[in-house]
């Protein structure tokens, strides 16, 4: 069967050309069925996977329909964050440009001030996040009485950030002749609730509405102890040896310190936070797309619908908070049909979530184990040893000790290498091990070890503060900053 062509669905040619020089020559199913339909003047909701082009599903009919002659502010693009709002802004700007069309982003922690000189250039199309978008509609600086379409993309996330309050006062500042868009991989009750009060008969554009994850995406899941999971992390990352990664952290006071132990490792990594400044954030994305170092270690809110090319891993050093976080952090790989990755690294005690997520996901979310530098399958791994599930962490190369409740060492050798696997552990280097162990577990504070690079507490501090001390190590000033002025208050 024959794949439909751009010019088919009713893109216009120098539309379709522009596409074709950066590789797109056909439409994806998402983008198939649903521009017909925003060229039509429909309200949409479109429920579709990360990574299967929802983006120009939209971008394309917005900019086909702006009249540049006309210096108003035409159509709106609401993103819930920083990074998702400049990424579809750099992609406006890659296919309008050549149309004369003027494209600004409004995003929250920006200078308001240089955003309101700007509109007085009169840009035709507008993407921002919605506290920033309703701000300046709220002090009359942006007109939104020309605005003919609203597209609100990720909305489920928008929701849970933003609230669906802010979102409807935006979309209410409109006409009420105005085409309304909603995207995301997942719809939930609000979405539904906003849709039923603002739409008018949408149409609802599915692409396998059972299937949640791409699939071309594999997954997988590595059980290691809560000491062992930064070495864990790195032999994932040596075996899989991607190009650049992204790796979740759950709290966001742990992000330094995970940044800084792989960086100790040899693995280049930089952090991104959640509520960093734009410019600091911008500058951390613009090194990690440019490959100027190889691992992002994140929150959710950080790298919530990034696109990095390339990007062939993805690992959750924390498991997901449910199986909607789940699907979005799997969706940052496997993008527009490209194969990827998705790793888990939990405790024992963890495993029925990665149980829980594929039953609610209906996905294949298997064990694997690293065992003498190779990734084994369950069923593999316990056939090489006899016995039951090994602890993945263990120096064993042949997989042959069982798990037990008494944590198993590994070889210094092992432990400060930069390979995946490790050989049979010189019973001398053992002991070793075993009395720094032994070390470490009469000494809570220094359970993150010489590696991860945190100093000492002195004698006189609370166990906390040597805690929180240690979990900063490694963390930017102005985070630092933040969390001295904060204890003050």
């Amino acid at each position: 069967m024959n794949k439909a062509s751009f010019a088919a669905i009713g893109i216009q040619e120098d539309l379709a050309n522009r596409l074709s020089e950066f590789g797109i020559q056909a439409p994806s199913p998402v983008q198939e069925q649903t521009i017909p339909l925003l060229l039509a003047g429909r309200d949409v909701i479109a429920a579709s996977q990360t990574g299967t082009g929802k983006t120009l599903a939209y971008l394309l009919p917005l900019l086909q329909g702006i009249n540049p002659e006309q210096r108003v502010v035409q159509k709106l693009v609401l993103a819930p964050t920083q990074e998702l709002a400049m990424q579809i802004l750099r992609e406006a700007e890659r296919y309008g440009a050549h149309r004369g069309i003027k494209v600004m982003g409004l995003i929250g922690g920006a200078a308001i001030k240089r955003q309101i000189d700007k509109l007085r250039e009169h840009p035709q199309l507008v993407v921002g996040t919605p506290g920033r978008i309703r701000e300046l509609i709220g002090l009359r600086k942006l007109k939104m009485h020309e605005v003919s379409t609203i597209v609100i993309d990720e909305a489920d996330q928008m929701f849970q950030l933003s609230g669906a309050g802010e979102v409807a006062k935006v979309v209410s500042s409109a006409l009420r002749t105005r085409q309304l868009v909603m995207l995301s991989a997942t719809i939930g009750p609000e979405t539904k609730a906003l849709a039923a009060r603002e739409m008018k008969n949408p149409a609802e554009v599915g692409i396998e509405p059972g299937v949640m994850t791409a699939q071309t995406l594999e997954h997988y899941y590595v059980v290691a102890e809560e000491r062992n999971k930064v070495d864990m992390l790195r032999r994932v990352i040596r075996h899989y040896n991607p190009e650049r990664a992204i790796v979740f952290v759950n709290a966001t006071e742990d992000i330094a310190e995970v940044t800084a132990k792989l960086n100790y490792l040899g693995l280049t990594a930089a952090a991104l936070y959640g509520d960093a400044d734009k410019v600091t954030r911008s500058n951390v994305l613009a090194r990690f797309r440019d490959g100027k170092f190889r691992v992002l270690v994140a929150s959710d809110v950080a790298a919530r619908g990034l696109d990095i090319e390339n990007l062939t891993l993805v690992v959750s050093y924390d498991p997901a908070f449910d199986s909607e976080h789940y699907v979005h952090r799997a969706g940052r790989t496997g993008r527009m049909g490209r194969r990827g990755l998705s790793v888990t690294i939990v405790t024992e005690q963890q495993t029925f979530i990665m149980r829980k997520f594929a039953k609610e996901l209906d996905i294949q979310l298997t064990e694997r184990e690293m065992v003498g530098g190779k990734v084994l399958a369950e069923g593999e791994a316990r056939s090489s040893s006899g016995a039951g599930r090994r602890d993945s962490s263990g120096p064993h190369a042949g997989g042959s000790a069982p798990r037990s409740g008494k944590p198993q060492v590994r070889t210094s050798a092992a432990a400060g290498s930069g390979a995946a696997g490790t050989t049979a552990p010189h019973p001398q280097g053992a002991a070793a091990e075993e009395r720094r162990g032994q070390q470490q577990r009469r000494s809570p504070g220094s359970a993150a070890g010489t590696r991860g690079g945190a100093a000492p507490a002195g004698k006189g501090r609370s166990s906390a503060e040597r805690e929180k001390n240690r979990k900063n190590k490694g963390a930017p000033r102005w985070l630092k900053d933040k969390t001295t002025r904060g204890d003050g208050q």
